[in-house]
C-alpha cells in the first residue's frame, strides 16, 4: 500500500486551526481550538497505528496480522482528557457569562505592559495618571466627591443598578452587605 499526503495534510490543517483559535480572546473560540487540538490529536495517534488488522486477542491470528492495540489505547486516553478539558472550559465560558456577560477576555495593564516591554509593574501605576484608553477596566471617571461616599450609600446605589440581578450562582445579592 502506498503512502497518501492527505490524512498528514488534514491533521497539519486541524493542528493549525486549533493554534489559531486558542490565541484568541474569545473563550469560545479557545474551546473550540482546543477540540480541534483533540481531533488532529486522534487522527495523529490514529495513523500511529498502520494498516488495519485482525483483533489482538491471543490465539485467534497470526501476531503479524494483528493491530497494535497501544494506539487505540492512547486515543481512548485523548478523547477522555480532551472530555475532561473542554467540560471545564464550558464551565468556565458559563462562569464568566453569569459574572460579566462576556466571555471575551479583556486586556488588561499587565498586558500591556509586558507586550510594551516596560520594566514598571500595573501596581506601580496610578490609574488617574494614565489616559482614559489605558486605563483598567473597574477605574472609572469618578470625582471625589464619589470616593467619600459612605459604605450605606454604595450598597444602596449598587442595589439599585444591580436589581434583580444575582451576584453568581449562589442566591447573594449583587452588594458586598449580604442579604437584608
Amino acid at each position: 500500500m502506498t503512502p497518501t499526503i492527505v490524512l498528514p495534510v488534514i491533521i497539519g490543517g486541524l493542528y493549525a486551526a486549533g493554534v489559531y483559535l486558542l490565541l484568541d480572546r474569545s473563550l469560545t473560540r479557545v474551546l473550540l481550538g482546543f477540540l480541534l487540538l483533540g481531533n488532529a490529536t486522534n487522527l495523529l495517534l490514529l495513523s500511529t497505528g498502520g494498516v488495519a488488522g485482525l483483533a489482538p486477542i491471543l490465539g485467534v491470528s497470526d501476531p503479524q496480522h494483528m493491530s497494535d492495540p497501544l494506539p487505540q489505547a492512547l486515543i481512548l486516553t485523548a478523547i477522555v482528557i480532551t472530555f475532561g478539558v473542554s467540560a471545564f472550559l464550558l464551565a468556565v465560558i458559563y462562569r464568566s457569562w453569569r459574572l460579566v456577560r462576556q466571555e471575551v477576555i479583556q486586556v488588561d495593564e499587565e498586558d500591556r505592559r509586558v507586550a510594551a516591554g516596560r520594566r514598571t509593574d500595573a501596581d506601580d501605576l496610578d490609574p488617574d495618571d494614565l489616559a482614559p484608553e489605558d486605563r483598567p477596566a473597574g477605574h472609572g471617571d469618578r470625582t471625589v466627591s464619589d470616593r467619600d461616599l459612605p459604605d450605606a450609600e454604595v450598597e444602596r446605589l449598587l442595589e439599585q443598578r444591580f436589581a434583580g440581578i444575582a451576584a453568581d450562582d449562589v442566591e447573594l445579592p449583587p452588594t458586598q452587605g449580604g442579604p437584608r
